[in-house]
């Protein structure tokens, strides 16, 4: 009686196929997740900014208008130019017109926000040195909006807006504007009211 035996072998022509790996559900999950709260941050940022319950229901600021020192009387630009200070926590462009004339102006400019006080200064106006809008150094308002090259391209996006405008005086060694002196921390009240009710901290409390 003849016995036989098995010999097992082995196809070394092709390499062997790795395992196939089931999609992982919990790492889905965290896709879509992720994918929903980008989707809400963008959609959160697109709308208007409005102050919070809890920014409205605390105890407002008062404006509080006092002339405080700006710059130096030795440091004020010569007649046509313009130079930035601090008043109160709040930038100012200090001009002075071809005639001598002193002015204190915001110094933002619209609508980007780059400092007015590089601008030139003649006829009752300041100019933006980038987009060349002119405004009136008594009134703020706006006399032409953004006709420069680029100004063209930016300008039709949004709406004109002026700058505002403050009283100065010569006191001592200084010239010194009247600025509402609460204007900035009003402003900080706001934000971190906003901040902490986001988190649920203004009262105290977690949601």
């Amino acid at each position: 009686c003849k016995s036989y035996h098995l010999i097992e072998t082995k196809d070394t022509s092709l390499p062997p196929k790795p395992p196939t790996k089931k999609p992982n559900k919990t790492m889905q999950l965290i896709h879509l997740f992720c994918l929903l709260a980008s989707a809400s941050a963008f959609a959160f940022t697109s709308s208007p900014l409005r102050p919070s319950p809890t920014s409205l229901a605390a105890k407002a600021i008062t404006p509080k208008l006092k002339y405080v020192p700006c710059i130096p009387l030795k440091d004020l630009p010569k007649a046509g130019s313009a130079t930035s200070g601090v008043a109160g926590g709040l930038a100012i462009c200090v001009a002075v017109d071809k005639d001598g004339s002193v002015y204190a102006l915001g110094d933002k400019c619209p609508p980007v926000n780059q400092p007015l006080s590089f601008g030139k200064v003649a006829n009752g106006c300041i100019e933006d040195p980038v987009l060349g809008t002119k405004f009136s150094l008594r009134s703020g308002n706006v006399e032409e909006w953004c006709p420069s090259g680029i100004g063209k391209l930016l300008g039709g996006l949004f709406d004109p807006v002026g700058v505002p405008t403050y009283k100065v005086q010569k006191r001592g060694s200084n010239l010194e504007v009247q600025v509402d002196v609460n204007a900035k921390f009003a402003f900080e009240q706001q934000y971190w009211a906003g901040v902490l009710d986001a988190q649920g901290k203004a009262n105290g409390k977690y949601y």
